[in-house]
């Protein structure tokens, strides 16, 4: 248990962030779901704005240290590798 001010500070503060590396990580999780859905379809269009919106959350998670840098350049190498099947 947090005995002084400053480390009930840093239990509340790790818990925003906690949450908030789970929302990345979620919503990374979402649009690949989308985006293999799309490519699937066929729908190309589709694709290409979920890609876009994916890549930016990817790198957006990374910049926020939310996912490690190799962790994310390996997810855009398999978004680029999705849209290269359409």
């Amino acid at each position: 248990m947090a005995n002084t001010k400053q480390q009930r500070k840093r239990v509340r503060v790790a818990q925003r962030q906690r949450l908030e590396n789970l929302r990345y990580k979620s919503s990374i999780k979402t649009h690949f779901r989308r985006l293999k859905d799309s490519v699937t379809a066929g729908d190309a269009d589709t694709a290409a704005q979920t890609a876009k919106k994916l890549t930016s959350t990817i790198d957006k998670a990374a910049a926020k240290n939310a996912i490690h840098s190799n962790n994310a350049a390996r997810k855009k190498s398999t978004v680029a590798r999705l849209l290269a099947k359409l």
